[in-house]
């Protein structure tokens, strides 16, 4: 057990080190937390944890490898993808518009209401999912980060391929909730400012266009 503890040391630490790195699902959560509250942040990382979980399958099981070689099949993905993130984009920035219904002091709802449709978990996570589905460089990023610490001399490849993809997604998913917690917390302070939580809403917006333009000039 020592043994293998140390073997994958340099494995987790890289692991940790990728998750803490600022890349689009953590501007994502990080917006759907200021915006929405500390609920609907965590349904998002859960989310994304679950789309890339997809990717982890996908990979284990060779899958991912279309991806990577057919650029037909990586174009589909990426320019679904697109068309989801602007799509959401515009959405938000529609919604920053639209006034609120909700009652500030309901300590159920989003940190800062501000749509007449307020977000729900199961959206969040539907939200998520989707996005780390339809990001092809996700399945690549597996494809090419978790074989260089399979080593057939600790077992089954394939077992052990499936294994490191899941400890990646459980040290996202506790690096995200802290990043949650924190967020959350900054964002309850200006709960009830109307005017602030709309240019919120709206940077969200503008985020997921900018993360869809991002996914657009990718390359295979």
């Amino acid at each position: 057990m020592i043994e293998l503890l140390v073997a994958y040391t340099p494995f987790l630490i890289a692991a940790l080190l990728l998750n803490i790195s600022p890349g689009p699902d953590m501007a994502y959560i990080t917006g759907q937390t200021a915006v929405h509250g500390r609920k609907i942040g965590l349904f998002s990382s859960f989310g994304v944890v679950s789309g890339a979980f997809v990717h982890v399958l996908a990979a284990t099981f060779g899958l991912s490898a279309i991806l990577a070689t057919s650029a037909l099949a990586f174009a589909i993905v990426k320019w679904i993808g697109v068309a989801y993130l602007v799509w959401l984009g515009i959405g938000a920035l529609r919604s920053s518009f639209a006034k609120s219904d909700v009652g500030a002091s309901n300590l159920e709802e989003p940190a800062i209401p501000i749509s007449r449709k307020p977000m729900t978990a199961f959206g969040a996570w539907r939200q998520g999912v989707m996005i780390d589905v339809l990001n092809p460089k996700v399945a690549i990023f597996f494809m090419a980060f978790l074989p260089q610490f399979v080593d057939p001399a600790h077992g089954n490849s394939t077992v052990q391929f499936f294994i490191l993809g899941l400890l990646v997604l459980l040290i996202a998913l506790v690096v995200e909730g802290l990043l949650v917690m924190i967020v959350a917390s900054a964002a309850g302070r200006i709960k009830g400012n109307r005017k602030l939580g709309a240019w919120l809403h709206r940077a969200l917006g503008g985020m997921f266009i900018a993360l869809g333009v991002r996914l657009a000039i990718t390359q295979q």
